[in-house]
Order: C-alpha cells, then structure tokens, then sequence
C-alpha cells in the first residue's frame, strides 16, 4: 500500500541519513535539570539526545534510536553522547556548579558490550570528572535480558564509582528477586505514573509502594515528568527524593 511504501521510504532515509549523522556534527544534547525537592536545589541533569537533519529536519530518539541498534551504529553514538555528556559536566563544574553530575541512558546494545566499564574509565579519565558525578540509566528491560551478565557489569561499574539508576522503573518487565541484587543507586518513576497522580486515587497508591520499597532498599528516588505545582507538593509528602520535568525546564 502507499502508507507502507512510504514508512519503508522513510526507514531507508534514515539507515542511509544515520551513516553520515555522526562526522556531519548533526547531534547534539540538551539537558533537562534535575532538583532535590525539599530544598529546590538542582543535583543534576539528564542528557537527551537530538538529532537536527538539513533535509529530514527534526528526527525525534523514538525513531532513529531503534534503526540505530539494529544498523550497529548506536555504539559511536552513544560513546559521543557519553563524551559530550562528560565534558559539559566537567565544564560546568569548572565554572562553579561543584556538585553537578549527568545522567546518561545506556541502550541495550552499548550496556552489553564488553568494554563498557573500560570505556567509561576511560572517558572519564580523560575529561578528570570524578566517577560519582556520572549516573547511567539503563531500564528494565536491558537489565532482565541476562541479569545475571547485568549484575556482573553493574557491579564492575560500581565498583569504579559510577552511579547506576533504573529508568522508567515499572513500565517494563521486573523481577523484584532480582532487583535487590543490582547495584542500583537510584529508580526513575516513569511519567506515566505521574500524570493525574493528584486525582488518581490507585495510581497514587503505586507511587507510594514504588517509593517505599525503594527507600526501604536505600535508593534515592526520582520522578519524571512532573509538570504541575500540585504533583511537586504531592510527591514532596509521598517521600520522593528528586524531580524532573516540565514544571522547572523542558
């Protein structure tokens, strides 16, 4: 049909507009501020991929990121990502904001390659940013495919003092056996939980138990999405460590 025809067009521009994207300078990050909510005070940001085409325009991460794992070419990618990141951080570090670190995802592919703690040393060393100040989210998803291979690459981060969260906590598949074995500094409640929290009397309910059992496992907890005053004060009185979203900055 022409509406197949013209998915497959576009699926084909971007495999053929992605080996170029990279030397052609067309990525860059932006970064979404993340504050402690008692105080007000920004702890950090996250860095968020964008990918600016001259003739495709804007290319939004939930299209490109998937060609760019099937392609391979997520591993140069996301070591620039991962570089940027690092060198922004250490940039403003240096102009005054001392305590500010960077959050990070990790694809499925890069979390499973096997120099990824090496790499990360490695960049780390080269920018002379101090491992605590880096926070990789890996979800779920990526973590259950081989907990086991997981908790060893966690742990291997971890000891090289990386901090590791767990992005969009309860949207995909989850083994709580599992969970307490990971190194985990820190869950992301995803959005989707967040919205009509103020209203929504059961999902309410599941923030809660999400941000107790996570302070009862001694990780911090941070949500994203937040837009309203409202949802602030009601995961202020919840127990909520952090906040992200658009009521402080897109």
């Amino acid at each position: 049909t022409q509406e197949m025809e013209a998915r497959t067009g576009r699926h084909l521009d971007i495999i053929n507009a992605l080996r170029f994207a990279l030397e052609r300078n067309q990525f860059s990050l932006v970064y979404q501020p993340q504050i402690e909510l008692k105080s007000g005070r920004i702890i950090g940001t996250e860095a968020l991929l964008r990918w600016q085409h001259p003739e495709l325009g804007m290319i939004s991460p939930a299209e490109f990121i998937p060609v760019a794992e099937e392609t391979g070419s997520i591993l140069s990618i996301s070591e620039w990502v991962l570089h940027t990141a690092v060198q922004q951080t250490k940039g403003w570090q240096e102009s005054g904001w001392h305590d500010l670190g960077v959050a990070v995802n990790l694809s499925a592919i890069q979390f499973r390659h096997v120099d990824l703690p090496g790499s990360v040393s490695q960049i780390l060393q080269e920018a002379q940013l101090e491992a605590r100040y880096l926070e990789l989210e890996l979800t779920e998803g990526v973590a259950m495919g081989d907990p086991h291979g997981a908790i060893e690459t966690m742990n291997d981060l971890h000891r090289r003092g990386v901090r590791l969260s767990i992005d969009d906590f309860g949207t995909g598949y989850s083994a709580l056996c599992y969970l307490i074995h990971f190194p985990v500094n820190q869950i992301k409640i995803d959005r989707s939980f967040i919205q009509d929290i103020t209203s929504n009397k059961d999902r309410g309910l599941l923030v809660e138990a999400i941000v107790s059992m996570s302070l009862s496992l001694r990780m911090n907890v941070i949500a994203e999405g937040v837009e309203t005053e409202e949802e602030r004060q009601w995961l202020i009185d919840a127990g909520c460590d952090s906040m992200q979203g658009f009521l402080i900055s897109e």
